[in-house]
């Protein structure tokens, strides 16, 4: 007997060999057939969708869990156009601690609306004695007041108060850990954010260390939230690179670094499982950090390493020697050529034909560039919506000529190389189905077409959240499209995205998600206070 079937569906499967069905049977949370094979079986409950369609569930391949459940319940500046109402906001936050000394978080900066950055000075003014970290929306920067910096040392750069990726690290590394069970609080709550906008699985982009670490233990609050039940869809955690230590193993084992007992890419469970090794090699556009060979239109700098290039470059090489697949953030052209450099000496090293390394982001990547990721083997894991809601301004600082070279769709995929979608949230919208709308249309906001040459087919994009997703963090066995044995994890939409103006993707309803064949449910949150 069947768990469930649903019935009187329009199925895209995104399986070649049975791409459409109307029928799906479900038994211990897997697809056990489709169509004539499940029709005539007997199952407890039958789910009569009355022709709504229905397609593998979304895999959103980069995303920050803690990070956007903690940002959910913090006081924000958003969206604030002038630096007297950051600073009011940032007052009214500062008043609500009775506790001298203590900090004071603030999130949704972003200087880009106020022409300048707020300074130190300025927060001291408003700061009531605590200690003030105003976070940039793209987390590779903050500004802090001066009792932050008087607490720093004397070599970490700043601007008046203003930190830049391993400057913001240094302040941020004053304050952490947060506990497990806030984590896990905000872990969940961003997680049933997830569940309904479709997705059923997602890749956590760097825990325990880097830019967005928030604690040394950070892998336990996601294995608390399995034990008590409530991890709200399957997660993959990439570690952090510096949380890999030196180790003196076996010669023959050739592993110059490991995370501790020598666990890499690949354990864990269905659930939670071990992913990608996360390396931070540039910054981001938002904050003009991502490192260019050029510089951004009209400024006289290139961006930022996050580190010696020689390091980072090895570290890179060490996680593949160790085994792990790599997650290489690189935003700029610059730092994807360091990324590219290192990935091809680290094959050189020791072959690993199906190591699966990814670049997050690629967000500028030369024409010269495309066939180096397709030799290679590596995925592009792009972020569609950051053009779709800040394309804007992203042209205008990359100029006329390498515009179109932004977070590109068609020209991967005619070099051949895999195009994997994801969303970095909280950064930007976490929604699949508008970033599958800006894949096709490379239209933002406003309207204005953004490299409209690097536009892809509908299909392509639903493959870029499904299959791609599944095969960049290993589940192709179990999820990416709906077939016999996989994983009954899927989303039921009021429309199908290839039947309905691209104009209107976006908006189409997400009317129910299901992971392991059960309907899963979007709690509400409240913010603490």
């Amino acid at each position: 007997m069947l768990s469930t079937r649903l019935t009187n569906a329009h199925v895209l499967t995104m399986d070649p060999d049975h791409p459409v069905a109307h029928d799906v049977g479900i038994w211990r949370g897997r697809i056990v057939g489709l169509d004539d094979a499940v029709t005539a079986l007997p199952a407890e409950e039958v789910i009569d969708l009355q022709g709504a369609t229905v397609l593998p569930g979304f895999i959103d391949s980069h995303v920050h869990l803690a990070w956007a459940g903690l940002k959910a319940g913090t006081p924000s500046v958003a969206p604030c156009e002038r630096i007297e109402d950051v600073l009011a906001a940032v007052a009214c936050a500062a008043s609500r601690d009775a506790a001298p000394g203590a900090w004071v978080d603030v999130a949704g900066y972003d200087q880009r609306a106020l022409g300048r950055h707020v300074t130190a000075a300025e927060l001291d003014r408003v700061s009531n004695g605590r200690k003030v970290f105003l976070m940039h929306d793209s987390g590779h920067a903050c500004v802090v007041n001066t009792a932050v910096l008087e607490l720093l040392p004397a070599d970490v750069p700043h601007q008046d108060g203003f930190l830049a990726e391993s400057a913001m690290t240094a302040a941020r590394r004053l304050r952490l850990p947060y506990s497990q069970d806030e984590l896990a609080d905000a872990i969940e709550h961003a997680g049933r954010e997830c569940l309904a906008e479709g997705i059923t699985a997602c890749a956590e982009a760097g825990i325990g260390g880097g830019l967005l670490g928030h604690s040394p233990v950070e892998a336990g609050a996601y294995q608390l939230l399995c034990e008590q039940g409530r991890l709200p869809l399957r997660v993959q955690l990439m570690a952090a690179a510096d949380t890999l230590q030196e180790v003196a193993a076996h010669r023959a084992d050739g592993i110059p670094r490991a995370l501790g007992l020598g666990l890499r890419t690949g354990f864990g469970d269905d659930w939670l499982s071990l992913g990608a090794l996360k390396v931070y090699t540039d910054g981001g556009m938002m904050a003009r950090t991502a490192a260019l060979t050029a510089p951004y239109e009209g400024m006289d700098h290139t961006g930022q390493f996050q580190d010696d290039p020689e390091r980072l470059a090895r570290t890179i090489v060490d996680g593949h020697l160790a085994g792990w697949q790599l997650a290489v953030h690189a935003i700029g052209d610059r730092a994807a050529d360091l990324a590219l450099d290192a990935l091809e000496e680290a094959q050189r090293l020791r072959p690993r034909p199906d190591a699966r390394h990814r670049v997050e982001h690629a967000g500028l990547i030369r024409p010269d560039q495309l066939p180096r990721f397709a030799r290679l083997g590596v995925s592009a894991v792009v972020q569609p919506n950051f053009l779709r809601y800040f394309g804007d301004d992203y042209a205008s600082v990359m100029g006329e000529e390498r515009a179109p070279w932004m977070y590109r769709g068609q020209g991967f995929l005619e070099h051949g190389v895999r195009l994997v979608g994801s969303s970095d949230r909280p950064v930007t919208d976490g929604s699949p189905l508008r970033a599958i709308q800006f894949m096709v249309e490379r239209a933002s906001t406003s309207g204005r077409l953004i490299g409209p040459d690097e536009g892809v087919t509908v299909d392509q994009a639903l493959r870029a959240y499904t299959v791609e997703g599944a095969y960049a963090c290993r589940w192709e066995d179990s999820a990416g499209s709906l077939a016999p044995g996989k994983r009954a994890d899927l989303v039921v939409l009021g429309d199908d995205p290839r039947r309905v103006e691209p104009s209107r993707i976006g908006d189409i309803e997400v009317v129910a998600t299901f992971v392991d064949g059960r309907t899963a449910e979007a709690a509400p949150f409240a913010k603490p206070g």
